[in-house]
């Protein structure tokens, strides 16, 4: 059966509850925020996902066959449903509550490295076939090259959850805000203001190529966000915290509720004791865990393939060649389990691995879409990424952190006579090219003698993510990934990562502070 499903009528059926959860939250109970119900994520059958976006194989063959009329040398087709639900509390409240429910299919043709991209949110055959038409543009001559029959490949599960978000009510989660506030408050009494939202977000996929390869996977998402002003003697200080993964409701639990208020809370009141360091170049510890954003932003991006296919990255020339100590390894890993970066599958139906970027100090490998893979005469690793339908495919981070080093923490933080303590990081900007970078350190601490002694705060740092790489010295063998909301951003697409450190001594960075 051929069937063909228009978005007003598909976000109507699949979203007619979820407005009543974006209304005034005490009005509601359990049943009426019930999302449409998609397939059991953890028994899904592809004749679950096919039902679900209303097509069949041969419909999705007769588009293919569309975006390659006209001479591309393949084709795939992205389908997605999304939604996103969001709580917020502020001033005490609970009041506000929204949902976004996305539906399409976005359709891409490749000849060569040249790419055709069109997208339509009509799931009927003739807005299907029209976009898959326009995407076929790219190509204007060349034999023309059927699609394969599709068989779906087997993928595995890296971010199981015990109750799909479709499931959990509004009344389920308000008490989460609640509950938080109210141990944000009572842990200090300078707290004078919380801001908590609470986001969930389910994106169901399903992915055919001209290659005959079909895939689909199910990708939920939890974070609960809380930021916290406090005032002493008339100076306020803001910070915040939070926790996010691929999760499920299951995640939050009291020992996590717990943390979310009290690091909160702590970020913040330390800050009231916190001086400004002297600026010029010094020592710098990156701390465990988050601070990994440094290695995300400065270095990361810079091996993503394409910026490297296109001779604008620093590493274009140093694929096989030392760019660290041989203790240094870097890897971008989709596969650890419910992190926020992690993918079963990516957006060009490649089951995704373990990459290693730098292997004992040596760049082995660059991160590829299909495109960048294909330039190389290497196969894909698993890195194409896209926002959503209306997005073409780049290659991406996903899970990107340095393995253990043979020191202990102690032992770092030993071996610095002056510098800083870097934990966490925000509003950073980075010239990809050249790996230039600024990064604004939230929270951290002065080493002095070989010991943490005062926190810091309105602190920059300035270097560049190469140079950095060659002058880490010392690598710990504590390493954390982030557990925070991270999103990158790339030639104008956002995507969910994650990153990781141990505690890493570099040499030498330039610290903008007092003069």
């Amino acid at each position: 059966m051929q069937s063909s499903i228009n978005r007003r009528d598909f976000i109507k059926r699949s979203s007619q509850t979820m407005i009543a959860a974006a209304a005034i939250p005490y009005f509601l109970k359990s049943d009426q925020a019930k999302a449409f119900s998609l397939p059991d994520p953890n028994h899904m059958q592809l004749n679950d996902i096919y039902n679900h976006f209303a097509v069949t194989e041969t419909l999705i063959r007769d588009i293919m066959s569309e975006a390659m009329s006209m001479g591309g040398d393949y084709c795939d087709v992205f389908f997605q449903h999304n939604i996103s639900n969001t709580i917020g509390l502020e001033d005490k409240e609970v009041n506000r509550a929204y949902t976004d429910v996305g539906l399409g299919v976005g359709i891409r043709v490749l000849k060569g490295d040249q790419t055709g991209y069109s997208f339509t949110e009509e799931l009927t055959p003739k807005a299907m076939k029209l976009a898959a038409k326009t995407a076929a543009a790219i190509a204007n001559q060349g034999k023309t090259m059927p699609p394969q029959e599709l068989k779906l490949i087997q993928t595995p599960s890296y971010y199981p959850i015990e109750t799909p978000w479709e499931q959990v009510g509004i009344d389920e989660k308000i008490p989460f805000l609640q509950t938080i506030n109210d141990k944000v408050f009572a842990q200090d009494p300078r707290v004078i203001k919380s801001n908590i939202w609470f986001i969930n977000d389910t994106s169901t996929i399903l992915i055919a190529t001209s290659e005959g390869r079909v895939a689909f996977d199910y990708q939920p998402m939890g974070m609960i966000y809380v930021n916290c002003t406090a005032e002493q003697d008339g100076q306020r200080e803001t910070n915040s915290f939070n926790l996010s993964g691929r999760r499920g409701i299951e995640f939050f639990t009291p020992e996590n509720v717990d943390r979310l208020a009290s690091e909160a809370v702590n970020r913040t009141v330390t800050l009231f004791e916190a001086v400004k360091p002297e600026a010029g170049e010094m020592q710098v510890v990156l701390a465990a865990g988050s601070s990994g954003i440094l290695l995300h932003e400065a270095i990361g991006h810079g091996m993503e393939a394409d910026f490297n296919r296109k001779k604008v990255s620093i590493f274009s020339d140093k694929l096989n060649k030392p760019v660290a100590e041989s203790f240094v390894n870097i890897v971008d890993d989709p596969t650890n389990l419910n992190i926020r970066g992690s993918l079963n599958v990516d957006d060009e139906a490649n089951t995704t691995e373990k990459t290693y970027l730098v292997e004992n100090g040596i760049l082995k490998s660059y991160l590829h879409d299909r495109i960048s893979a294909q330039y190389y005469g290497v196969k894909s690793t698993g890195n194409g990424r896209r926002e959503s339908f209306r997005h073409p495919v780049l290659p991406r981070m996903c899970n990107t952190y340095m393995e253990n080093g043979p020191h202990t923490k102690e032992e770092v933080i030993a071996n610095v006579k002056k510098g800083l303590y870097a934990e966490t990081f925000t509003n950073g900007q980075v010239f990809i090219g050249a790996g230039d970078f600024t990064f604004y350190v939230k929270s951290g601490a002065l080493i002095e003698d070989g010991k943490i002694t005062q926190p810091v705060k309105d602190v920059n740092i300035i270097g560049n993510g190469p140079e950095v790489l060659k002058n880490i010295v010392m690598v710990g063998n504590d390493m954390r990934m982030a557990e925070g909301g991270w999103t990158c951003g790339k030639n104008g697409q956002g995507v969910p990562v994650s990153m990781g450190l141990p505690t890493v001594l570099v040499s030498s960075i330039t610290v903008g502070g007092v003069s």
